[in-house]
């Protein structure tokens, strides 16, 4: 998981004079393990936002195709240039991130006037990879249309990030977002939390379009109408799906990936004129089929939890969607969906298809039952913001078990680490990780978040109190052993027998190993 410090500032409230290695030990004491910590957007020299006049496309003698461009960078910055570019994903008038010579990208990549290809390259058109915003290199970015051609395209890419790659334990799934990691570091800091995921459903007419058969135990379905299929992704957006390793692809897809990365709710836009009847989470029929978004149409079990229409089945729950109900260039309704599904079986269904997708490595490990309302409606107000959506209606289908208490002793904690730990200490560690402890006698009623599944009987509790209290806090000390008291009566008997027998000749034969 991916995390960028500026983004957890904006979370939590971190001490200004804290860099980048003092909040990784906050990060580490949390049970946090750090494998990388990568410096972004570290770029020298000019960087300005440029629009694409014109352009030829060439094939070169080695088979490679590129393009021949004229970019305009603003008068200031020499006018219209001409720049060889190998990527195809713009068209003439898109506005572009454009190095000028003189400009030092990530790596220590200078940029300079170079003759290539038969032309002289007065500069280079940037991909996310080479501005150091991730490892995606299919393309070069594109802005948006109302940024002022030769502007400083640092304000747009941001200035220079520091990024943690974390390694998140099966245990921990609820890091595998920026909320869950920020929660914890404001646990290690004893500082504010805001919760990016304390939006709430508009209210608006309550629609018939979601059905649980089986597989999930909660499902939300937002319709929206008027959905712009020409909107893009605001830059602030792209460059966060950047920073966290993913690639852009349309406003619907961005914001339900940016609501995933925020929250830790995957969710799936489907386009409602694709749509037939309600959608329903149920298993797959016997000899099912589903084409899904990579193309690849995958035979069903009858253990797969899908996602199914009128028609049959649109998409593999939890794991991806279906390409009869994708999002496209001429979608102008979405069906929103947000669901809590059975984790262990999308976890079977995921090696099954050997299909690992970045909502089945969340949904696997547990997701918060009570997120699917909040990240719907952060995504529809993304929608209605930036596309110009209207939601239509809500469907809701809500199935979840009622949640138990755990009872806890307040002792149990001293005794497994070996050190005093006051009751009153356990109290407030469970507490701060979200746990509504009830009672005032030694043992207590604790109820967990519901963002930890993973805390289920009192031995979990017991880790967390310990954990909150220091690991290093607890000394480690060897047991002391009794001194020697030298042979029983028995032993010093048997050995008296046992060594005259041997002084008299004889052999003694152990008939057991």
């Amino acid at each position: 998981m991916r995390v960028p410090v500026s983004w957890l500032r904006e979370l939590v409230e971190i001490p200004a004079t804290d860099d980048v290695d003092a909040i990784g030990v906050r990060l580490v004491s949390a049970g946090l393990e750090i494998e990388d910590i990568e410096v972004v957007g570290d770029i020298q020299g000019p960087l300005v936002v440029g629009r694409v006049v014109s352009f030829d496309d060439e094939e070169q003698s080695n088979g490679k195709s590129i393009r021949w461009c004229q970019v305009d960078v603003g008068e200031d910055n020499g006018g219209v240039r001409g720049i060889v570019c190998g990527a195809s994903n713009f068209v003439a008038g898109d506005l572009v991130i454009a190095a000028l010579p003189g400009a030092v990208l990530p790596g220590g990549f200078a940029i300079a006037a170079r003759k290539t290809y038969g032309h002289v390259s007065d500069g280079m058109l940037c991909s996310g990879k080479e501005l150091g915003l991730g490892d995606d290199h299919s393309g070069i970015m594109i802005v948006e249309a109302t940024t002022a051609v030769g502007s400083n395209a640092q304000d747009i890419i941001g200035q220079a990030d520091q990024v943690f790659d974390l390694a998140v334990t099966p245990d921990r799934g609820y890091c595998f977002s920026m909320r869950g990691v920020a929660r914890e570091l404001s646990i290690a800091y004893a500082s504010t939390f805001t919760d990016p995921a304390s939006a709430s459903l508009p209210t608006v007419t309550a629609g018939d379009r979601a059905g649980i058969d089986d597989g999930a135990d909660r499902i939300i379905i937002s319709e929206l109408a008027g959905f712009n299929p020409a909107a893009v992704s605001p830059d602030w957006l792209q460059l966060r799906l950047r920073l966290l390793g993913m690639r852009p692809i349309s406003l619907a897809v961005d914001v339900t990936n940016y609501v995933m990365l925020l929250t830790g709710q995957p969710l799936h836009a489907f386009d409602s004129a694709k749509v037939s009847g309600a959608l329903r989470v149920r298993r797959a029929l016997q000899g099912e089929t589903l084409t899904t978004l990579d193309d690849v149409e995958r035979q069903l079990d009858t253990d797969d939890v899908v996602i199914a229409d009128d028609s049959g089945a649109v998409a593999l729950a939890g794991t991806m969607g279906g390409a009869s109900t994708e999002v496209d260039g001429t979608t102008t309704g979405i069906l929103l969906e947000a669901a809590h599904f059975d984790s262990v079986a999308i976890a079977r269904q995921s090696r099954r298809h050997k299909l690992s997708s970045e909502a089945s490595k969340r949904f696997e490990r547990g997701t918060d039952p009570q997120l699917p309302a909040a990240a719907a409606a952060v995504a529809i107000a993304l929608l209605v913001e930036h596309g110009g959506a209207t939601l239509v209606s809500v469907s809701e289908v809500d199935q979840r078990p009622a949640t138990t208490a755990i009872a806890f002793d307040l002792q149990r904690p001293t005794r497994t680490a070996g050190i005093e730990i006051a009751d009153s200490f356990a109290i407030d560690a469970l507490t701060s990780v979200g746990c509504i402890v009830e009672g005032s006698q030694a043992v207590v009623a604790v109820t967990p978040p519901s963002w930890r599944p993973d805390l289920t009987d009192p031995a979990d509790l017991d880790e967390e109190v310990i954990r909150l209290f220091g690991y290093d806090n607890v000394p480690s000390r060897l047991p002391r052993l009794p001194s020697g008291r030298g042979l029983t009566a028995a032993q010093r008997i048997r050995r008296t027998i046992a060594q005259t027998l041997a002084n008299s000749g004889h052999i003694e034969v152990l008939a057991y190993p």
